[in-house]
């Protein structure tokens, strides 16, 4: 009976340490992609983005249904579902 309670017990510690991380990792994430004016926004169109922050360094096509394709520019990556932003992320320093 103790084994069951201590099993239990485990279960639960564990179990709760993997949900805050959870919310750890997307709360981390949430706060790298806020727009906040240096980044394009959620619905932008493609027209919009490089009327604004000028050609990227790369595109890569679109991929998959619905499609997606990715802009990379000097300090952020935007990515696009058919011609309109739906999330845009500040690179990391020294990861390419």
């Amino acid at each position: 009976m103790n084994a069951g309670i201590l099993l239990t017990f485990a279960l639960l510690l564990f179990g709760s340490s993997i949900a805050q991380a959870d919310v750890l990792l997307l709360d981390g994430i949430d706060a790298a992609s806020v727009a906040d004016g240096e980044r394009p926004a959620r619905g932008t169109s493609m027209d919009r983005v490089e009327a604004r922050f000028g050609v990227p360094v790369s595109r890569d096509g679109a991929v998959g249904e619905p499609p997606i394709s990715r802009w990379e520019y000097a300090d952020f990556v935007v990515y696009f579902e058919h011609q309109h932003v739906i999330h845009a992320v500040t690179k990391q320093p020294g990861i390419s």
